[in-house]
């Protein structure tokens, strides 16, 4: 089908006068104390290069934080300024750059370490390439000491690949057991058997909020729950700890892993929080450099955690641009930002149904405590794929697919959905924007 995108009674509203649609605090947002007050979008927005950019003739819309976050100023001149004044290779150096070069890295370590709560951040923080790299890390280092044929773990149906995969491919291997939590009507944990589920399980792996579903887990609960049949807890935090406060203590989780590019800064740099007496039963996961203590030809002592699981030259100008955004994220506030993203969402699920209605299916909890500012929708029956297409004519940056998450797919019954996702310099505008461009979408396709 040819797409028309030249007539001008075709523009959708919303998208070439965005000056229509103020920059303010969502409707949904009542009086807060000052630690809460609303978030100045305006001004923030100014602070993400990327946002200045002009794609097909309209401003960029990026609604896709949940796949990765923009990366404010601050973080791209933190990184430049240490290749310009400081790079070098960390921790055996003795000369002055190497020196600081390895203390920006410990530095950074511990910035990440405070900001979710941990106590030791020299000793429980780890970091890896992404996510995935953490979770898979848990799986291949403590699950194959811990884990023999016939235990448990358990799951949900919501997880993204990085938080299953793992766990398939090690079940495969030494027959274990997978249970899953089942997902209910509305995108929430069905916990209606989770004694069931949990009895005699060693492991619970879930995801503290679905990128697919935007659905904020109990994990506290969950963790709770699980310690009491002697399982310990790995939480997938990588769309929860951009976007919420997290403290590891209150958490209960044994292990969380989370990745930099999702909360603001580069990509190649993730973390692994986890308890230290459990990374101290751990063997490595990577070996080469930089994991050891002594090496012989018939054998070898690694290192002690962090450093353990930390081997080659780390992605050093990486730890410095996420220990710049997680400087950034801490001055706005992350209740602040919580605050934002939740009454955005309220408003977002809101506006789509009044302005679309039966045309568009949104999937995932109604807007609340428990939901995240994640939408996945499907329109009529347009492909995902052919939506973002369209919208991308209109400078809207939205995600089409399976998002990793196939059995999730399956369960709501669709191949895929086009997914919004909210980041701090989001606000009504990009709402009415992407609105606009969905009713552009059904005229296209009838």
């Amino acid at each position: 089908m040819a797409v028309d995108m030249s007539t001008e009674e075709h523009q959708p509203p919303g998208i070439s006068d965005r000056a229509a649609v103020a920059r303010t605090a969502t409707k949904n947002t009542l009086a807060e104390p000052p630690e809460c007050r609303p978030l100045d979008v305006e001004v923030l927005r100014k602070d993400f290069p990327l946002l200045s950019q002009v794609v097909n003739g309209h401003p960029v819309v990026y609604l896709d934080s949940a796949a990765s976050g923009l990366q404010p100023r601050a973080v791209l001149a933190a990184m430049d300024r240490y290749y310009e004044t400081t790079h070098a290779n960390v921790h055996r150096g003795v000369y002055a750059t190497a020196e600081e070069a390895t203390h920006l890295y410990e530095g950074a370590r511990a910035r990440v370490g405070r900001f979710i709560g941990a106590r030791d951040p020299g000793r429980e923080i780890v970091f890896t390439k992404n996510a995935t790299e953490a979770l898979n890390l848990v799986a291949q280092s403590w699950g194959r000491r811990n884990l023999a044929r016939g235990d448990v773990v358990v799951l949900t149906e919501m997880e993204h690949h990085s938080n299953l995969v793992p766990w398939l491919a090690l079940a495969e291997e030494r027959d274990l057991e997978l249970r899953y939590i089942p997902v209910d009507g509305q995108g929430r944990l069905d916990l209606s058997t989770l004694d069931r589920l949990l009895d005699g399980a060693r492991v619970l792996a879930v995801s503290a909020m679905s990128n697919v579903l935007g659905t904020i887990n109990p994990v506290q609960e969950l963790a709770a729950a699980a310690h009491d049949n002697g399982a310990i807890v790995i939480a997938d935090g990588a769309q929860s700890v951009p976007h919420t406060p997290v403290d590891v203590g209150l958490l209960g989780a044994d292990f969380l892993a989370f990745s930099a590019h999702k909360l603001y800064g580069p990509t190649g740099i993730g973390v692994l929080w986890g308890r230290a007496e459990l990374l101290e039963d751990m063997p490595p996961f990577l070996c080469g450099g930089g994991m050891i203590l002594d090496v012989r030809l018939d054998r070898f002592v690694p290192a002690e955690p962090p450093a353990r699981f930390e081997a080659g030259t780390p992605p050093i100008a990486e730890a410095v641009g996420f220990a710049a955004a997680i400087d950034y994220l801490s001055g706005i506030g992350m209740e602040r930002v919580r605050a934002h993203e939740r009454a955005l969402t309220a408003d977002a699920l809101e506006a789509i149904e009044e302005s679309l209605g039966a045309d568009c299916r949104i999937f995932g909890p109604p807007a609340g405590n428990d939901r995240g500012g994640v939408i996945s929708l499907a329109y009529r029956d347009v492909h995902p794929h052919d939506v973002a297409q369209v919208l991308d004519q209109f400078g809207i940056c939205v995600r089409p697919g399976h998002h990793c998450a196939k059995p999730l797919m399956r369960k709501l019954g669709v191949p895929a959905t086009a997914r919004a996702s909210i980041g701090v310099y989001n606000d009504l505008g990009d709402i009415e924007a992407l609105i606009g461009a969905l009713k552009e979408v059904g005229r296209l396709f009838g």
